[in-house]
């Protein structure tokens, strides 16, 4: 009797779900780092403000190149809505937690995550395999 061992892999079938993870976990990761840089070294908080959009940026580039890989095709249409889905997770967080109006900033930076979602959606796309 030959008996295997299956290992159970959890693999998100949506691209937009397994996008917004990956953005999500990024964005906690480029939390802490910046927290680090912020408590080690003599960088001002005034600075704080352009770092919080650099992590934003990058985390939701990394999902929306993950969502545009696993979805393998319409990169920049998996990317941009998870930029909206990313957008209107901030704004409700910012609202319920810190109170946080719209406001012209918040605009700004919604519409760097849109093409920053966009961009790594189409990257994301080219580069499956």
């Amino acid at each position: 009797m030959n008996t295997t061992n299956k290992v159970s892999q959890t693999h998100l079938s949506s691209p937009l779900l397994s996008g917004l993870v990956y953005a999500l976990s990024m964005m906690v990761i480029g939390t802490l780092l910046t927290s680090l840089v912020l408590l080690l070294s003599s960088t001002q908080e005034s600075s704080l403000t352009s770092l919080t959009a650099i992590v934003h940026s990058v985390s939701l580039f990394i999902g929306a190149w993950v969502s545009g890989k696993r979805a393998g095709s319409r990169g920049w249409y998996h990317g941009g809505l998870l930029a909206i889905f990313y957008c209107v997770l901030l704004l409700v967080v910012g609202f319920l937690a810190y109170n946080v109006q719209l406001n012209f900033h918040s605009l700004r930076l919604f519409a760097l995550l849109l093409s920053a979602g966009a961009l790594g959606g189409i990257l994301g796309v080219n580069t499956r395999k």
